[in-house]
């Protein structure tokens, strides 16, 4: 079956977070997936990045370090040079679950009509411990499609490190808008869902890191401005605001219902939290 599974591009755009980029790279090359391919372009890092990358050259595909856009520009261009089925990006200070990149391999070898999919996505905090608040535990991921409605009445309710999808399928929708600083992802999660709605992996598939300095914590004037350009951009406005605000409040409690459900199974213990230990 491994031989079969299908070729997975990873892009990981790096800047100045030495203290988070090895354990990033080593859950990737870690994975021991038979079908990899590994890009790194880091911005031009001065923290000892470059050093850690080199540790690892041998498992990457490509990498380079050079002053550059952004992260939405690195990211653009890793995608541009990847030749994988399935593409994906992972940031410098996020991390893969074990066995993920199988998981996502094995879906869409048995899911060929799917485009996207997603999975569970632990929050974590600077010492890799998990972060267990309840409205962070992605419980849609349970039996919910992500549809473009519930992206545009609901947000995203998933994180973008345990989302992977067709290459062919990003570049028909239109690639990365690197004009954005912050939603590039939510922007492109749009066009992707409006082709079609996403499949769910019903496991933990990547830890989303939070600390002082990552861009949910030091950049949230810039998301706010950018969701509602979004939204403009995507027709939000367009629905009367009766249909807009039962729209949201259908697809919320569906998630408080689901949340709920998924406590009592971790409670029960028919659930588990893949519990992460500091490096």
């Amino acid at each position: 079956m491994m031989t079969s599974l299908p070729k997975i591009t990873i892009v990981t755009p790096s800047y100045n977070q030495a203290s988070f980029l090895e354990e990033t790279i080593k859950s990737v090359i870690l994975q021991e997936y038979p079908n990899l391919e590994y890009i790194i372009l880091d911005g031009g890092s001065n923290d000892g990045s470059v050093e850690i990358i080199q540790k690892y050259a041998e498992h990457l595909t490509y990498w380079q370090s050079a002053k550059d856009n952004g992260q939405a520009d690195a990211i653009a261009r890793g995608f541009s040079m990847a030749t994988g089925d399935i593409i994906a990006w992972l940031n410098s200070d996020d991390v893969l679950l074990p066995n993920a990149l199988e998981k996502v391999g094995a879906y869409f070898a048995g899911h060929p009509e799917e485009e996207c999919v997603v999975g569970g996505c632990l929050h974590i905090d600077e010492a890799g411990h998990v972060i267990q608040n309840r409205d962070r535990l992605p419980t849609f991921t349970y039996g919910v499609r992500v549809t473009f409605d519930k992206l545009l009445f609901c947000g995203c309710g998933f994180n973008q490190p345990a989302s992977f999808w067709k290459r062919s399928a990003f570049e028909s929708a239109g690639g990365i808008d690197t004009s954005m600083r912050f939603c590039f992802d939510y922007d492109m999660f749009f066009r992707l869902a409006r082709r079609r709605p996403f499949g769910v992996i019903k496991d933990f598939l990547a830890c989303f890191r939070i600390h002082g300095e990552s861009k949910t914590s030091t950049l949230q004037d810039v998301c706010a401005t950018e969701n509602e350009r979004l939204w403009l951009k995507y027709g939000r406005d367009k629905v009367p605001a009766v249909q807009r605000n039962v729209l949201h409040f259908c697809y919320y409690w569906q998630h408080m219902i689901l949340n709920r459900y998924y406590l009592t199974m971790v409670m029960l213990g028919r659930l588990k939290l893949p519990l992460r230990s500091s490096q």
